[in-house]
């Protein structure tokens, strides 16, 4: 069997690599990677190396005055701005958030890891699986006086889930896709949004700025870049099922309908969630982005058509946990715990109060990394 993989809205799967601002630069409305060996080959021969090897080493970007011709003669890649009006930002940006990340890309070119897959549908199925009342016993066990245990959930996850042995996804295996063209992707412009309190329960829209503080407006915020899959873009590979260790070592037997039809399900949920961001922030766009997605859902679901959900890159909070109920008490007593999101909840907001926007068009428009599964 192989499975089909389609972007439903711009998806990065990364490598953990990124493009920092000396390896590339931008003309033409493009970002134009420079293949620096062949540079370095092409100095040696005469007297600029040192003047370009100083600039590498002291610039936060390359001067395009000086070197500008080598974006034209000499990239190894040339991925284009989702819209032209992503330079002008770039330009006015600070060095420390031109590092663009990439797409993950192995000696014969771009390919999807199975483990992406893989790993996005265990979290969706243990969001699935998840009771209410083992949020509450935990955190019943948690002081508040104490401290939190290195990895606290994994106790949750592995009588959820099953340990290594008997884990329920053991039986899917996905592997990483065939490598696909390099001209599917471009370069996303994305900010991050976030609430603010209005009174009366009501809340208003801002945008972050880096290190800190909030603007009213989307230009004035800090702008990220990524390198992302356009939607529409496929990857295919191939899949694996074994209908002996479906059946072994587990309590209930799970199938690949079961599976698909629980990550639907926590993925319905998670887009509720989103559509109610969508409805306090007041961003029309973004939220018939994710009506269009919740109707994809509906559309796969209906007939059986695999599963709908987030993978990769900016995701936000709710792709990388296991219970997406934040206003449940419990839950919120957990967090509590964790240094990294105490003022958040102790702020009384609704928690994530951000998400990553992508801009298309220059207008905020969706959410990253939502892909429709299928198995042929």
């Amino acid at each position: 069997m192989n499975y089909r993989l389609t972007c439903l809205t711009p998806t990065l799967v990364g490598d953990g690599q990124k493009l920092a601002p000396i390896d590339y630069m931008v003309w033409k409305d493009h970002v134009n990677v420079l293949n620096q060996k062949r540079i370095f080959r092409l100095l040696a021969k005469g007297p600029r190396l040192d003047g370009y090897l100083n600039q590498l080493k002291k610039s936060e970007k390359l001067d395009f005055a000086s070197w500008g011709g080598f974006a034209q003669n000499y990239a190894g890649r040339r991925i284009p701005f989702e819209h032209s009006s992503s330079t002008q930002f770039w330009e006015r940006a600070h060095a420390e958030n031109l590092f663009i990340p990439t797409f993950a890309t192995g000696p014969s070119g771009p390919y999807l890891p199975g483990t992406a897959i893989k790993g996005a549908l265990r979290t969706a199925l243990l969001q699935g699986l998840l009771a209410t009342k083992q949020f509450a016993d935990f955190s019943a066990r948690v002081s508040p006086e104490g401290r939190l245990a290195r990895h606290p959930a994994a106790a949750v996850e592995e009588a959820t889930l099953g340990s290594a042995g008997s884990d329920s996804l053991r039986f899917l295996s996905a592997a990483d896709s065939a490598t696909i063209a390099e001209n599917v992707f471009k370069i996303y412009l994305l900010r991050v949004s976030t609430l603010e309190a209005r009174g009366g329960g009501k809340f208003e829209l801002a945008w972050k700025q880096a290190p800190r503080g909030n603007s009213k407006r989307a230009e004035d915020s800090t702008p990220m870049f990524a390198e992302m899959a356009a939607p529409g873009t496929t990857f295919e590979g191939s899949w694996h099922e074994s209908e002996f260790l479906a059946k072994s070592r587990r309590k209930t037997h799970l199938d690949r309908g079961a599976v698909f039809g629980m990550v639907n399900a926590a993925t319905g949920e998670m887009l509720r969630v989103h559509g109610q961001y969508a409805s306090w922030t007041g961003l029309p766009n973004l939220k018939a982005s994710i009506a269009r997605l919740e109707a994809k859902l509906g559309e796969v679901q209906q007939n059986h058509a695999g599963c709908v959900f987030p993978i990769g890159w900016g995701g936000s909070f709710f792709s990388k946990v296991a219970f997406l109920n934040t206003a449940d008490p419990a839950y919120r007593d957990i967090l509590k715990q964790v240094g990294f999101y105490a003022r958040a909840i102790q702020s009384g907001l609704p928690f994530p109060k951000t998400r990553r926007v992508i801009f298309e068009g220059n207008q905020p428009a969706t959410l990253p990394g939502f892909v429709h599964l299928e198995i042929k």
